[in-house]
């Protein structure tokens, strides 16, 4: 097996190959297009859930009236764990194929469109309860508010060691317009994945229980996707060992699920 380029090698070989295309033609233009809804609705995304859950869930634009409220938050928090984890299973990878033309190219594309719009429903439109439990304020708003930056950082980091191009969505809009097949990167085990196995979603749930202002909205919010993120690796992982087989094993039994080792085998104090 050649060795996989590295993340920023990857990342310059989908630019060129875009920049050096023929500026022409619908697929080259459709491509585009996807490329900038995908990354619009992506940053809107991310930006309604800093913000949402920085003011914990109090400041969202939903107003259903209570107690229609509690149903209609409730939907919004299934919402999002279920059709993503559909949406990775074989199934759900062939309706992505089909929803666009050249849909198997698009499908990562497609993928961060419809999970980015998901978190923006779920973030934006929830229906605040009013009820406010503690606000940091002080020091310990400083504290919250460099954990908060900090587990977004992780998180960014995360996604980088993965493989930027595919968490973004830009891995099919980009081979699409270059007119070439999506290469994905290879089993992860650099940077953070050296540490745990699953470092996007602890860092996803991370961002949920860091906030500086703590609210009933928010204690569920958290509750949910931290139980989201703990379960959902485990379809993926039977994906990871199915394709890599051998190699896949050996990773998992030196590397834990989502709580880093303190120390490794062999690691430990030796006798003088």
């Amino acid at each position: 097996m050649a060795p996989d380029p590295g993340h920023i090698d990857r990342l310059l070989t989908l630019i060129r190959g875009v920049l050096t295309a023929p500026w022409r033609g619908a697929r080259f233009w459709g491509a585009l297009a996807c490329g900038a809804l995908c990354h619009a609705v992506f940053a809107v995304s991310v930006l309604a859930m800093v913000l949402a859950m920085g003011f914990g869930m109090n400041e969202s634009l939903g107003r259903v009236p209570w107690p229609w409220a509690a149903l209609a938050n409730g939907l919004l928090l299934l919402q999002f764990p279920l059709a993503h984890s559909l949406l990775l299973t074989g199934r759900g990878g062939g309706w992505l194929a089909r929803l666009l033309p050249h849909g198997a190219t698009l499908a990562t594309t497609t993928y961060a469109i419809i999970a980015s719009a998901q978190l923006l429903a779920l973030f934006a439109l929830w229906t605040p309860s009013g009820v406010t439990w503690w606000r940091a304020e002080g020091a310990a708003l400083w504290l919250m508010l460099t954990l908060y930056a900090g587990s977004w950082l992780l998180l960014m980091k995360a996604s980088f060691d993965a493989g930027a191009e595919v968490q973004s969505g830009a891995l099919g809009w980009m081979s699409l317009a270059a007119g070439r097949k999506p290469v994905f990167p290879d089993m992860p085990e650099t940077g953070l994945f050296r540490v745990i196995r699953q470092p996007i979603y602890v860092a996803f749930a991370l961002t949920t229980w860091t906030v500086p202002v703590w609210t009933p909205d928010q204690l569920a919010v958290a509750l949910t996707l931290t139980a989201y993120c703990l379960l959902a690796p485990i379809l993926k992982e039977r994906r990871f060992a199915a394709r890599y087989g051998a190699r896949f094993e050996a990773y998992r039994a030196r590397t834990p699920y989502a709580v880093p080792r303190l120390l490794r085998h062999g690691d430990g104090p030796r006798p003088g």
